[in-house]
Order: structure tokens, then C-alpha cells, then sequence
């Protein structure tokens, strides 16, 4: 505990300069397991020392595992977090500046991506679905048609391995294939020392390159995995990748693509206020920003005051941006689930298909007036995107599992779960959503949702929070390692019980609990189907929802799947 402590001290003393910059500028020891409890020292893994993490790529063994916990190092601890958000210091224009920086290193430029044909998306809800389905169609359409050669798709966050973040031809690269491309890019960073690897120009570029970046440094987390996808894409062949925005859209990593074929922008709502603001229209700024001159730009039906905004900037670039309606040519198409929303993000898929197909496939003529082409069908029908509206048998337990993390996502999933009710049985609900104090908000609509479908006003009869950490005993997956919230809180549970407080004054009926591990939760869950059903025909109805993390630990140890 006192060497925990000492670590502590460490990152709290972290200068304000250091706090500014988003690059790791300090090295971590080599680390060779995952922590058997991260409840008890989750600040170990995080906390840069002397001893040079070249150390760690440069050994001998470059395994996949070996590649993860040298990607762990690089996020950023909760403490930085808390002392950036109490300075006031939030993303901005020297975020993407120090991507530019980062690809130079590797040694691309912008125009190199080019090359990729990007499919760009940003949006609140709905921008993981709508890439999910770009890639099934094109995947589809390079089957049947040989265009595509390779269709690349990087989304965030993964489910249940860090490789799913970076697909070619709609499968995860290998891990043998990660680890090749993560010590690549890893090798080339550590290489670009001095004036010659570590700057983009001379003199005074020169200088404020190493400002953004000093030379050997890495950029965090979910910026490597930017870059890296980069290397990966153009190494592999790929001529048309499809990207998600991590967050926001004008100062995400993804935003150095300077000529996408074309942008998309999903349903927009309130999300991550702290950095993108706190109105919808605040944060359609922030999405707009990845429409670029030069390139068609597609959003759906939006609020009236974030569409007037995405309309102001497209103007202000110089873009044709189209406001899609559902497209008439879905009627008949087997989208999943049957809902308004997933049409619209099929419909905004479609779109964004079409022309990257143009760009790619000189014979390829779209047809708004007529069917859609048999590959765009199947690519919307048998599209696969895990942890959304996904239901899995298991015994006497139907598991509903979605993704949601906004107001407005939990009513949708609430909505679809009382939908899929075809048989008697207890309803369960399992959720977390670590470290965003308004996620305590989210329960009303999430509660209110479930009891309104009943017609004799029941809930769930039994209520489950948990956190994040995977299993009771050995912790986390290290796939799954965050050390980005508050420590304490998970030890101490304190998010859990505040929503256990919270459920159990919106519905006094529920039994609520609180548990360490997801793999607990899912147990409690389990155990109900031995005790609380009466007849042959009942089933537990149990939905998993809220953090997408929650729900890749569910899928986890529901499957003991190494990839999905």
C-alpha cells in the first residue's frame, strides 16, 4: 500500500504542461501478466517510472499479449484525467495537429490516406451500427463483384479484444497480425529522435512539432490505435476503410483524413458534456467538423437546432451535405430490429455504400428509383454487429444484450427488450455505467420504459449493479484494463450504490443489488432461473445494458469467446 501511495503522489505531482499535452511523455516498467486484483492497486499498471518501456518492445518476446500490456501503458490515468478536467483543459486543434505529427513519424502523411477511400462517421447514437452496416454491404458487394479489394472498418470501443477494433474484410486482424503492426508503428516512434525523424518541416515547424510531440514520445490510448489502423489499412491493401469517430468529430484522432469519400453524421443527442458541451447543438458543431471541402457529407433527420447547425457548417466548408429521409427501398428489407432508428442508420448507410462504391467501381451506377442491389439486401439483412439488440439462449435464461450509454439509447433498448417479451418469466436487469455522475439520471427512463409496456405497470422484479471488472476472482481481462476512472469508486462500489439508491426509490417493489465482478452478476442472474420459475414455460429474462465494457464482459464470459 505505501508503494501504491507513492504512485499516487507521483501522478498527482504531474506539471500543468505535462497535463496539456495528450502524448506520453513518461515510461512504464515491462509488464508481464495482468494484475491478479486491479480493485486493489488499478494505479500500478498506469503509473510511468524511470525504467524505459522500450525495454518492454524490444525484448524478445513480441507476442499479442505482449502488444496489450504495452497498450495499456499508454492510458491515460484517472488523476491526469481529474486534473485536466479541473484545469479546465479539454481536446482542441492541437489534438489533431499532434496526429499530423504522429503519422509523419510512422512515416505517412495526410494525403496518404487517401489512398484508404474513408468512409467517415461521426454521430451520438447510432455510428457503430451505421459502419457496421457500410462494411456488410461492401463486403457483400466485394463478393460478389471482386470491389473492393479490401474493405477496412475501425470502430471503437471493442467488446472482448482490442484487435476487433481494427477489421479487414469484416474480421478482427490476428493476433499474430496486431502484433506485427502494433511494434511497427511502436519501433518507428521510439526511432523518431532529433531533427530528421522528429519533425514535419524545419526551424519554427520544427519546434512546435516537438512541442506537440516530443521526439520518442507515443500518443495515448485510443490515438495509437488511430495511427495504428493507418499503418495496418495501407500495409494490407485496403481500398476503402470505414472509420468511426471516437469522440466528438473536430478534434477527434480520426479527423487528419483531410479528402474522405464521403462523411456521415447518426442521430445526435447528449453525450460526453464535458468535452463536446452541454446542448445538442454545442455537440453538432463538434460532429460537423469531419465533413471536409470537397467531399459529399450525409446526416439524417435531426432536431431542428442541431441540423440548422450541421447546416451552417456545411456552408461554411463548402459542403453538400443531404438530409436523408428513411430510404423508400428498405421497404421489404429485413432490417434488425424493426425500428425507425436502425432504419435510419441503414438508410444513412446506404448512402455513405453508394458512394464509395462510385469512387471505387467506375461501373457502378446507383439507382435511387429502383430496388436496391442484391448486395446492399444481404449486407442490411445479415449485417453482424455484436452487443446490439442481441439475444442469446441459455437454458431457462434469455440474455438481452445492448449497448447503451445516452438517455436516449436506454429508452430505445428498453423499448426493444419489452418487445422481444414473448414468454412469462422474472425480468433481471444487470447495468453499469462507470464513471459519468449523470448516468444516475439515465435510470428514470429505464425504469419508466419497462413499467409503462406492462399492462399491470410491473418492472423488472430484480435489479444487478455492477462494474466493469470482469471476473470476482482474478479481475480484469487485459483486454478490458481502464485505468481512466476513479479507483476508489470501483473498490468502494460507490457508483453502484448510488444507482441502487436511486432504482430502488423509482420502484420500491425491485429487488436490488449490488456486486464487485460482471461474472457475479451474471451468476445472481443465473441462480434466479433455479429459484423463481414456476412452470416448463417460463424463462428468465435477463437484459445486460448500459456500458458498452459491461456488456464486451457479459459477452466474455457468456461465450469465452477470444474475439467477436
Amino acid at each position: 500500500m505505501q508503494h501504491a501511495s507513492q504512485q499516487a503522489r507521483l501522478l498527482i505531482s504531474v506539471s500543468r504542461s505535462s497535463l496539456l499535452s495528450s502524448s506520453t511523455t513518461l515510461t512504464l516498467p515491462r509488464l508481464s501478466r495482468v494484475q491478479q486484483n486491479p480493485l486493489l492497486s488499478p494505479i500500478h499498471l498506469t503509473v510511468r517510472t524511470l525504467t524505459s518501456i522500450s525495454n518492454m518492445a524490444s525484448s524478445k518476446s513480441r507476442t499479442y499479449a505482449d502488444a496489450i500490456d504495452a497498450l495499456n501503458t499508454l492510458q491515460t490515468p484517472f488523476a491526469v484525467i481529474e486534473a485536466r478536467r479541473k484545469a479546465g483543459i479539454r481536446p482542441d486543434a492541437a489534438s489533431v495537429k499532434e496526429m499530423r505529427v504522429y503519422l509523419s513519424r510512422i512515416g505517412y502523411s495526410p494525403r496518404d490516406l487517401d489512398r484508404l477511400n474513408i468512409v467517415h462517421v461521426a454521430g451520438t447514437k447510432g455510428k457503430g451500427s451505421t459502419c457496421a452496416f457500410v462494411d456488410s454491404i461492401l463486403a457483400r458487394y466485394q463478393k460478389s463483384r471482386g470491389i473492393p479489394r479490401h474493405v477496412g472498418l475501425f470502430t471503437s470501443p471493442h467488446l472482448i479484444a482490442v484487435r476487433e477494433r481494427i477489421r479487414i474484410d469484416s474480421r478482427p486482424i490476428s493476433e499474430d497480425l496486431f502484433a506485427k503492426y502494433f511494434f511497427e508503428v511502436w519501433d518507428r516512434l521510439e526511432a523518431a529522435q532529433g531533427d530528421e525523424d522528429g519533425a514535419t518541416g524545419g526551424g519554427e515547424q520544427h519546434d512546435r512539432d516537438v512541442a506537440l510531440a516530443p521526439p520518442g514520445t507515443k500518443p495515448i490510448y485510443s490515438r495509437y490505435l488511430t495511427l495504428m489502423s493507418y499503418h495496418v489499412f495501407l500495409s494490407e491493401g485496403v481500398d476503402v476503410a470505414v472509420y468511426e469517430t471516437g469522440i466528438g468529430g473536430e478534434y477527434d484522432a480520426t479527423n487528419i483524413v483531410e479528402r474522405p469519400v464521403a462523411s456521415g453524421i447518426s442521430t445526435l443527442g447528449i453525450d460526453h458534456v464535458y468535452v463536446l458541451g452541454d446542448t445538442v447543438d454545442k455537440i453538432a458543431w463538434h460532429k460537423a467538423g469531419i465533413m471536409k471541402t470537397g467531399s459529399p457529407a450525409f446526416t439524417i433527420e435531426q432536431v431542428p437546432s442541431a441540423e440548422q447547425v450541421l447546416k451552417d457548417r456545411a456552408v461554411e466548408k463548402n459542403v453538400d451535405l443531404k438530409v436523408l429521409k428513411i430510404d423508400p427501398r428498405l421497404k421489404g428489407v429485413n432490417i434488425r430490429p424493426d425500428a425507425n432508428f436502425q432504419k435510419k442508420n441503414a438508410s444513412l448507410a446506404i448512402a455513405l455504400a453508394e458512394t464509395a462504391l462510385e469512387e471505387v467501381d467506375p461501373s457502378f451506377k446507383p439507382d435511387r428509383d429502383a430496388a436496391l442491389p442484391r448486395e446492399f439486401v444481404e449486407g442490411l439483412e445479415q449485417v453482424v454487429w455484436r452487443g446490439r439488440c442481441e439475444v442469446k439462449e441459455e437454458g431457462k435464461i434469455l440474455w438481452h444484450v445492448d449497448g447503451a450509454h445516452t438517455v436516449d439509447s436506454l429508452k430505445m433498448a428498453a423499448r426493444w427488450f419489452v418487445g422481444e417479451l414473448k414468454r412469462p418469466g422474472p425480468r433481471v436487469l444487470i447495468f453499469n455505467q462507470q464513471g459519468r455522475s449523470e448516468a444516475i439520471d439515465f435510470l428514470d427512463g429505464l425504469c419508466n420504459t419497462v413499467k409503462n409496456a406492462d399492462p399491470n405497470g410491473v418492472g423488472f422484479q430484480h435489479v444487478i449493479f455492477c462494474t466493469n471488472v470482469t471476473y470476482a476472482v482474478t479481475g480484469y481481462k487485459r483486454d478490458f484494463v481502464n485505468h481512466q476512472h476513479d479507483p476508489k469508486e470501483i473498490e468502494n462500489l460507490t457508483m453502484q450504490r448510488a444507482f441502487a439508491e436511486k432504482w430502488s426509490a423509482l420502484d420500491p417493489t425491485a429487488e436490488v443489488s449490488v456486486v464487485p465482478s460482471i461474472e457475479e452478476a451474471i451468476n445472481a442472474a443465473r441462480g434466479l432461473a433455479e429459484t423463481e420459475l414456476k412452470g416448463d414455460d417460463e424463462k428468465v429474462h435477463a437484459l445486460i445494458t448500459g456500458s458498452l465494457h459491461l456488456v464486451g464482459g457479459a459477452l466474455q464470459i457468456l461465450e469465452n469467446a477470444d474475439a467477436l
